[in-house]
């Protein structure tokens, strides 16, 4: 039985195993409570290899929601992930530090769209090739993908290309070296900043090093995750070659861009509009422009704000009358958008409003 999500509600799962990857990495599995496999025996987790969850953990009293990329495959009776710590990071270091083997946090449905179920590797002199291509922590989604691939026994080609400092930083680095010698269909390629007491080459990648790692990269579809220059520069690299950008796809947890003060101070007057909830019997008062899901929360109202950037929707509602002005619709259906669907986090108010939420 597949673990049914509660829409774009959070649910509780419980940490059952925690270990170390690198220094500063840690991989966490997360199943099911207790009560719940009692009521319901197995249960399986499914998503798209790629795809990440939003994690909410109260921290200081407050709860704070990330986005952290799946590490295990589809089927298993746990997700996985692997969460580098972050310097002043709220959400990393509790869950690096304070979380322990036993205890719950809320999570949101798997979701994203880099994942190799809607953008398949591209054919190509009828054979199947994947690049998969990361930095740093961001080998988690491209592992998962990787090894959903070798698990299944797809017809992929799958070439590994993962830039590190060094063997002891590189997260996976012994179960990508096995999969290497005993996987015929997978190709590792490390590039380190310091290779010191291994056989893979030490540099920094380039377009040089594109060519001499990946002799067919022409022929290959590009999946890449990692940090946002490096993503940059590697995007630009691989234009440079001449490569089918459209056989290319890259995650980003950044969030969408949006109007900046100064613009919208051109665009909007400085006044107060109302906003109504008529199911909760609420009606505040709002300036024109401020965001619609910081007034909801602000009026105690039970609205989730989880990525506050566009990506995965918790914070969806519906205007049924006024208007807002919406940087994102990403995670949105054409029929919810005709319907007056907005996601509140990336919506600022421009006029009166009557508003659904839950």
């Amino acid at each position: 039985m597949y673990f049914e999500w509660q829409g774009a509600h959070p649910v509780q799962l419980r940490c059952i195993d925690k270990y170390v990857e690198t220094p500063d990495t840690m991989s966490i599995k997360l199943a099911p409570l207790e009560s719940q496999l009692a009521a319901l025996g197995s249960i399986q987790f499914d998503f798209k290899p790629g795809q990440f969850i939003m994690v909410g953990v109260k921290v200081e009293q407050k709860m704070e929601y990330r986005a952290y990329s799946l590490s295990s495959i589809a089927g298993e009776s746990h997700l996985q992930l692997t969460i580098k710590r972050v310097e002043g990071g709220k959400v990393s270091n509790y869950l690096l530090d304070t979380l322990q083997v036993g205890d719950s946090l809320l999570a949101l449905p798997p979701s994203g769209d880099f994942n190799t179920i809607d953008h398949p590797p591209v054919r190509i002199n009828d054979n199947k090739k994947a690049l998969l291509l990361s930095a740093g922590c961001g080998i988690t989604p491209v592992y998962a993908m990787a090894k959903q691939w070798l698990a299944n026994g797809a017809d992929v080609d799958v070439q590994f290309l993962h830039v590190a400092k060094s063997a002891q930083q590189t997260i996976y680095f012994d179960a990508l070296e096995s999969m290497a010698a005993t996987e015929e269909q997978f190709t590792l390629s490390l590039l380190l900043k310091d290779a010191s007491g291994t056989t893979h080459p030490q540099g920094r990648l380039n377009k040089e090093w594109l060519l001499q790692l990946v002799p067919d990269l022409m022929q290959r579809t590009v999946y890449l995750c990692g940090p946002s220059q490096f993503m940059q520069d590697t995007h630009d690299n691989l234009q440079a070659l001449g490569f089918d950008m459209n056989n290319f796809f890259q995650e980003s947890f950044t969030p969408v861009s949006s109007t900046t003060e100064s613009e919208r101070d051109d665009q909007v007057e400085d006044k107060a509009v109302s906003v109504a909830v008529e199911a909760f019997g609420k009606e505040v008062v709002a300036q024109q422009g401020a965001v619609l899901a910081d007034t909801l929360e602000a009026a105690g109202l039970p609205l989730i704000v989880a990525c506050r950037s566009g990506i995965c929707g918790s914070c969806k509602c519906k205007v049924t009358s006024g208007s807002v002005r919406s940087t994102s619709l990403e995670t949105l259906s054409t029929e919810e958008i005709e319907q007056g669907y907005v996601l509140a986090c990336s919506s600022t108010i421009e006029s009166d409003l009557a508003v659904q939420i839950g």
